[in-house]
C-alpha cells in the first residue's frame, strides 16, 4: 500500500497508462490480422501505411520493441507484395 502522496499519483498514473497501451495493442494487432485477412492488393495498399503508423507509435510509446515493429513492418510489407 502506498505511503505516500506521490507513490499513490504514480500508481493512478500507472493504471492509466496500461488501460491506454492495452487498447491501442489491441487495436493494433486487430488492424494486423485485418491486413493480413485481405485479398485485395489495393485494400491491402491502402492499409498498410496505417498500419506501419499504428505500429511506429507503439515502439515510440515503448509498447513494443522498435526491432518487433520493424519486423512486423517488414513482413506485412512481404505479405502485400505478395498479392496479385
Amino acid at each position: 500500500m502506498a505511503n505516500h502522496k506521490s507513490s499513490e499519483k504514480r500508481i493512478r498514473q500507472t493504471k492509466t497508462r496500461m488501460v491506454e497501451n492495452r487498447y491501442y495493442a489491441k487495436t493494433t494487432r486487430n488492424a494486423i490480422k485485418k491486413l493480413r485477412t485481405t485479398s485485395t492488393k489495393e485494400e491491402a495498399v491502402a492499409l498498410l501505411p496505417k498500419v506501419a503508423g499504428m505500429l511506429d507509435k507503439l515502439a515510440k510509446k515503448s509498447v513494443i520493441h522498435k526491432n518487433k515493429a520493424s519486423n512486423l513492418k517488414s513482413s506485412l510489407t512481404k505479405h502485400v507484395n505478395s498479392l496479385q
